[in-house]
This record gives structure tokens, C-alpha cells and sequence, in this order.
């Protein structure tokens, strides 16, 4: 089989840094070490690196999401590269695969993965994380399937995937659906394929989005503060089926009579938000209030779907329209 031009776009994070002998810390170091892998790499693609730029996940912001994806969008126009894999941080990893995914339209592989082990760590997952990739970016049967996540052998969707544990080598997982493939030794392999994709024409960043997660006896405060502070739109983690402590609803009233928009998503890791309680606070209180409910997203992808649809629209309706594509 011919091989695949893949071009790899090295962004930071621990499956670039090292760990310090003598404190224990994990840390960037004068050179990204998976840049002295490309003869490895090689075996499986042809390949072309690039370095946007060397951070720590929890330094990346939508501004760094946004020259990405416009990177990206300059390579394809170019129709030198068959795929792409980003190496990132994995603390926001499914931050910036989800804000790719929704806005860039194209059929052409495109892979994120990283590593919970550094490159000098006993053990390390950084450089098998990287191959695994880079074959499923070279694999046909990974077209039009959107921006997917690759580590520990397995493929998981953008829209899905998310971290479920500070420090174990298989953290990203997609409840309630699981991956929809995997890394063999000899092949990749899908067994499931996404039924819908969604993209949106994101050209700038100019609006402020918040995130609150819900708890017991929690009121208006926060949400009265983000009046104050000009949020322009505001997440919120609900209990859950999608519901909130009555002493919130206040707060609630106030961001919606100042046509601040409030996304509701269940800080539940399994189910989806619905409109079913009609006590005081209840989901279908808040349903009717005009809160939107996001049926399967996270928050911090909630969020970064307000973010973008908010640069394109403000309109009640046509936010509910966008949140219901999902």
C-alpha cells in the first residue's frame, strides 16, 4: 500500500516534556523529544512536523484552538497532506479536538492524542500514542468520521471522548458510548461509525463564556456576578436530569431578562439533560424560563459550542437550533 502524507502538528503537553530526576517534575524541556522519533514514524507515513506551538494544556485557550484550526485549513487548501495528527496536553485535549471538530469542514483525517507519562518515564505512552495515530490518520476507513482521539489502542470521537482520571494511562473514555474503534498490532479497525456532523463557520473570538457546576444550597450569586462581570453567555453543570436548587432561579431570571443565553447540561457522567421536574427549579421550570438544554455534551464542550455559536448568532431560536442538532 502506498504510503500516506501525514503532517503532525506538535502543540505541547506532557507527551513533549520530562520529568526532573531529583524533584519529581514534569516539565517542557529545550526541545520537543517526539522530534527525534520521525524515522520510527516513517515506517508508517510520510511525514512533515510542525511545532504552531510548545504549551502546557492547561495554557491553551480558544485563541490557540482558533490558529490551529486556521493552520489546518491553510494545509488543506494545499492538497499535500492526506491526514493530520495534533500532539496536545491531555487536560484540555477534548477541549480543542471538540472545538475542531465543529469547525472545520473536511473528510480528511484528523487525529489528537497525547500522553499521561513523559518521555522519560518508566513506562512512557507518548511515542506508541503517536504511531497508533498516525495510522489511523493514514487509514481510509477514518475519512468523514470527524476530528477523533487516540490513545491506549483505542478511537474515540470528539464529540464523546472525555478524561475520567488524573493520572491513569487509559483516562479517555466516552460513556454511555464507547470508542468506535481500535489500535490493533496489524490493523485499525472501527466497529462504529457517527451518525451526524455538525460544523459551524467560526471566524473570531469576542465573546466571554461561562462555566458553573451546580451543588447543593448553591443561589444566585454567581450567576447574579456574571451579570455583572458582561458575560455574553453561561453554562451551567444542572443535577441530574436537568435540574437546579430553587434559590438559583433568581439569578437565572435576571441573566435571561438581559438576553444572556444559559445552557444546561447534567453534570451527570451518563444521560442526557431533559425537561422532566416541575417543582420549583425543576427542568421544566427552567425549559419554559427559555434556558436551553444541551442533550449530550459536557459542559466545557457546551461551553466552547456557545462560544462559537455565539459568533454567529444571538437569536434565542436559532441558539436552541444549534444546540438541537446534537
Amino acid at each position: 500500500m502506498k504510503k500516506k502524507n501525514i503532517l503532525i502538528l506538535h502543540t505541547g503537553g506532557t507527551i513533549s516534556m520530562h520529568e526532573d530526576r531529583e524533584t519529581g517534575a514534569v516539565l517542557p524541556g529545550h526541545q520537543n523529544p517526539l522530534s527525534a522519533e520521525i524515522s520510527i514514524l516513517n515506517e508508517y507515513a510520510h511525514i512533515t512536523s510542525e511545532e504552531p506551538y510548545y504549551l502546557p494544556s492547561p495554557h491553551i485557550t480558544p485563541k490557540e484552538m482558533y490558529e490551529l484550526k486556521k493552520r489546518i485549513e491553510t494545509h488543506l487548501g494545499s492538497n499535500k497532506y492526506d491526514g493530520f495528527v495534533i500532539t496536545h496536553g491531555t487536560d484540555t485535549l477534548e477541549e480543542t479536538a471538540y472545538f475542531l471538530d465543529i469547525t472545520i469542514d473536511t473528510d480528511l483525517p484528523i487525529v489528537v492524542t497525547g500522553a499521561m507519562r513523559s518521555s522519560n518515564e518508566i513506562g512512557s505512552d507518548g511515542l506508541y500514542n503517536l504511531v497508533s495515530s498516525v495510522r489511523v490518520a493514514s487509514s481510509d476507513r477514518a475519512k468523514g468520521k470527524g476530528v477523533l482521539v487516540v490513545l491506549n489502542d483505542e478511537i474515540h470521537t470528539a464529540k464523546n471522548v472525555t478524561k475520567t482520571h488524573a493520572s491513569n494511562v487509559s483516562t479517555f473514555q466516552s460513556p454511555q458510548y464507547g470508542p468506535i474503534g481500535i489500535v490493533t498490532k496489524r490493523a485499525v479497525i472501527f466497529h462504529h461509525q457517527p451518525t451526524e456532523r455538525e460544523c459551524y463557520p467560526f471566524c473570531h473570538i469576542s465573546k466571554q463564556v461561562g462555566l458553573i457546576k451546580a451543588y447543593a444550597g448553591m443561589d444566585s450569586s454567581l450567576l447574579e456576578a456574571m451579570l455583572k462581570l458582561q458575560y455574553d453567555g453561561v453554562v451551567i453543570e444542572a443535577f441530574g436530569q436537568g435540574n437546579l436548587p430553587p434559590q438559583a432561579i433568581k439569578g437565572i431570571k435576571k441573566l435571561l431578562e438581559a438576553k444572556i443565553p444559559i445552557v444546561l447540561v447534567s453534570r451527570c457522567f451518563n444521560g442526557i439533560a431533559q425537561d422532566i421536574y416541575g417543582y420549583d427549579g425543576g427542568g421544566k421550570q427552567l425549559k419554559e424560563m427559555g434556558v436551553i438544554f444541551s442533550n449530550g455534551l459536557n459542559g466545557q464542550k457546551a461551553r466552547l459550542k456557545l462560544l462559537i455559536a455565539l459568533s454567529i448568532t444571538e437569536d434565542p431560536k436559532k441558539l436552541e437550533e444549534i444546540f438541537h442538532h446534537e
